[in-house]
């Protein structure tokens, strides 16, 4: 003891050098912490060992000096933190005095924590705990009920064991206190992006109670002799562990939470405690036998099948297991939302998993490869591909434009089994106890799965690029259906990315993205996109791929009627004579013009057969604006000269293509712009269409002239070639 003493004030005299600390301030810290040690080395110094026949012998009061001395010990543990935390408030620049103190009283924590375990366990061995496990039941695979012991205690041993829970629980609560104002301390120094400073300051009591844990520690040692039995059937081990934690929650509940409420560790669950040492002690199982096992199979066989089904047959018992206890613990309890997802997490046996990284890629793996190998056998099936239309009236099919299911889309069955695998997974990977987990889990398995899928949708597409200029009905199909596909799993991805938990993950992403200095592109009208990479490149498939069909409709188009185009408005002297007056409703269509009138008919009630109807919609306008460019364009303005035959043949011929159109709209002319005002200026009577070229030519507001007329689309070069064209005399 002196030569403790003497160490203290060598301990005093340099902090009060090193920082310039008051007499006052380290005389009373010293005064505290010898207390602390005076206290511990007091009941360590005892020679006397308890027994099991001296720990309730009447006469025997060494136990209950024991427990005065562990709380005298806490008090001047307390006085110690309520010192420190006024100099690091007041006088934040004497860290030296505190890290000399904190120094000390880490080096008496060192030898007093054990020791009060070590006497906290020679109590429940005198008890009878843990009480000897019956056998199983090889019929029915059940176990019958087991006797408590804290349950069956007497009076006067209840007192023995309240007494030193309750020391024990305060020994645990000033140690929390101890570690949350060091934490607090490195994490005001710290940079915000630290992250392991501010978990460990969340709760005080996230790792269990050590006088809980101590009643599952026995039982462990116990429970493994059974587990061992079971490698190959893991199924029993969950099974065993809920049976255990069931039978004692009773027991738990009754004695344990009227103490705790005593120890006034206000939001304490003894329940809670007693489930999350159960998990603790299943976990330490899984770490050290069961996943070594797998991990070595997954990594050194070759032929993983086996190992897949293993891998996920356990996790499914995992998440199973994590259910069951959860309701365990939860059982009789009212909780805030927020407050039970937290107590979720720590409870979870997924943890296992946040000290092994590795781990959780192979399980990613082992997923992504499970979902890939069904999705193959479906994509063998071509039917899987395509979706069978109804008989639906015209209407019924082009005027939908609220889509939200497979239906609505026209897409394939394969793309509604694609959804429901990768919902599967994500479902699956809930049961990961953080945000960072459940990201990395997911990036790695359903999310590149997802993406492992729409490659081939794209694949799909492309046949639409090995044909030459005629459009070939399997690769328009093809092309349709993979478009549909992408539409619906763009659809399904933006409801999911509004989710709350993908709006989390986005966002939690987002800023760990940031703190790294990584650059990562988000969507600015979803700057906490989780599948925002996902999404646009499904919009770009569907917009290239829907570009290239109305490219290719276009281009067969112009292939057949290039002869027919490069003669409008000159007259046919085979079919009619030149001076013949033309009956416009009995004309027929020009010959050459016919067969690009068939493809447009052909192709449009194809796609509006098999597209979706947004798609179909945007499409078709598309397709009638590039004929109507086209046809406007190919016509040499200013070159020929429309005669009357060639002005009516072109009416009809404008008719018919405008025929092809009209059960899209009302008003098929207005999305053929430039064709219709080029009608309108060439059937303008002669002398208002001289009286027009010559306003035209003077004017200086010629635009303004053209809209008087009702021409909205041709401009005042345009329109004087069009009446150049027309036929002037008389």
């Amino acid at each position: 003891m002196a030569r403790r003493r003497c160490g203290a004030r060598s301990c005093r005299r340099l902090c009060r050098r090193s920082i310039g600390s008051t007499p006052f301030d380290s005389m009373r810290l010293e005064a505290f912490v010898g207390n602390l040690e005076d206290a511990t080395f007091s009941i360590v110094r005892q020679a006397s060992k308890l027994n099991l026949s001296s720990v309730f012998r009447p006469a025997s009061n060494e136990m209950q000096w024991k427990q005065e001395k562990l709380l005298q010990a806490v008090d001047a543990m307390r006085d110690i933190e309520l010192e420190l935390l006024r100099i690091s408030t007041n006088r934040p620049q004497w860290t030296n005095l505190i890290m000399a103190v904190d120094s000390r009283v880490d080096k008496t924590l060192a030898i007093l924590r054990p020791k009060a375990l070590t006497d906290y366990r020679a109590l429940l061995a005198a008890l009878g705990w843990p009480p000897s496990l019956s056998s199983p039941d090889a019929a029915n695979n059940k176990y019958s009920e087991i006797p408590n012991p804290l349950i069956l205690m007497n009076e006067a041993n209840k007192e023995k064991y309240s007494q030193s829970f309750l020391a024990l629980c305060a020994l645990q609560h000033a140690q929390a206190n101890r570690e949350a104002r060091q934490c607090q301390a490195k994490g005001a120094s710290a940079s915000m992006s630290d992250s392991k400073y501010f978990d460990k300051t969340a709760a005080c009591f996230d790792n269990g109670l050590w006088a809980i844990d101590e009643l599952v520690q026995p039982i462990a040692s116990r429970l493994e002799y059974h587990f061992a039995k079971w490698s190959e059937q893991p199924e029993f081990i969950f099974a065993l562990v809920y049976k255990i934690a069931r039978d004692f929650m009773g027991g738990v509940d009754d004695i344990l939470q009227p103490l705790i409420d005593r120890a006034r560790l206000v939001g304490l669950s003894a329940k809670e405690s007693w489930v999350t040492g159960m998990v603790k002690m299943l976990l330490g199982y899984l770490e050290r036998q069961i996943f070594p096992v797998l991990v070595t199979s997954y990594q050194a066989t070759d032929d993983k099948f086996e190992v897949h089904s293993s891998w996920m047959h356990l996790n499914d018992l995992m998440i199973t297991f994590d259910k069951r206890m959860q309701l365990l613990a939860d059982s009789g309890i009212q909780k805030i939302a927020s407050i039970s997802e937290g107590l979720t997490r720590s409870l979870s046996v997924f943890s296992i998993y946040s000290e092994h990284s590795d781990w959780l890629h192979m399980w990613a793996g082992v997923e992504l490869n499970s979902a890939q190998h069904k999705l193959k056998s479906e994509m063998e099936d071509e039917i899987n591909w395509s979706y069978s239309i109804k008989e639906l009236g015209l209407q019924e099919i082009t005027s939908n434009f609220l889509l939200s299911t497979r239906e609505d889309y026209k897409a394939p069955t394969i793309s509604e089994f694609v959804v429901k695998t990768a919902s599967a997974m994500i479902e699956r990977g809930h049961a990961l106890p953080n945000r960072g987990l459940r990201i990395q889990y997911n990036r790695s398995s359903s999310v590149q799965f997802l993406n492992d899928f729409f490659l081939v949708l794209r694949e799909r597409c492309e046949a639409l690029q090995l044909t030459n200029t005629a459009l070939e009905d399997d690769s328009l199909l093809k092309a349709s259906f993979a478009i549909n596909a992408a539409r619906y799993c763009e659809y399904v991805l933006r409801e999911w990315d509004d989710d709350i938990v993908f709006l989390e993950m986005g966002a939690h992403r987002k800023h760990v993205d940031e703190g790294q200095g990584q650059s990562h592109k988000h969507s600015a009208q979803h700057p906490c996109s989780f599948f925002g990479d996902e999404i646009a490149f499904l919009a770009k498939l569907g917009t290239d791929y829907l570009e290239q069909i109305m490219s290719s409709v276009l281009l067969e188009f112009e292939d057949l009627s290039w002869d027919y185009v490069q003669n409008i408005g000159l007259p046919n002297e085979q079919i009619h004579p030149v001076d013949e007056v033309l009956d416009e409703e009995n004309l027929g269509v020009s010959p050459g013009f016919v067969a690009s009138l068939e493809v447009v008919r052909d192709r449009t009630t194809k796609l509006m057969l098999h597209l979706n109807s947004k798609d179909f919609l945007d499409l078709w306008r598309s397709i009638a604006e590039g004929l109507d460019y086209f046809i406007y364009s190919s016509i040499r303005w200013g070159e020929l000269t429309f005669s009357d035959q060639g002005v009516v043949q072109l009416r009809v011929d404008t008719k018919a293509l405008l025929h092809i159109f009209r059960p899209f709209c009302l008003r098929p002319e207005a999305f053929f712009p430039f064709i219709s005002d080029s009608l309108r200026l060439l059937a303008m009577r002669k002398t208002d269409a001289r009286y027009l070229l010559e306003v035209l030519k003077n004017a200086k507001e010629n635009d303004s002239c053209l809209r008087q007329q009702g021409l909205q689309h041709v401009n005042a070069s345009q329109a004087m070639k069009i009446l150049g064209s027309k036929r002037s005399d008389g």
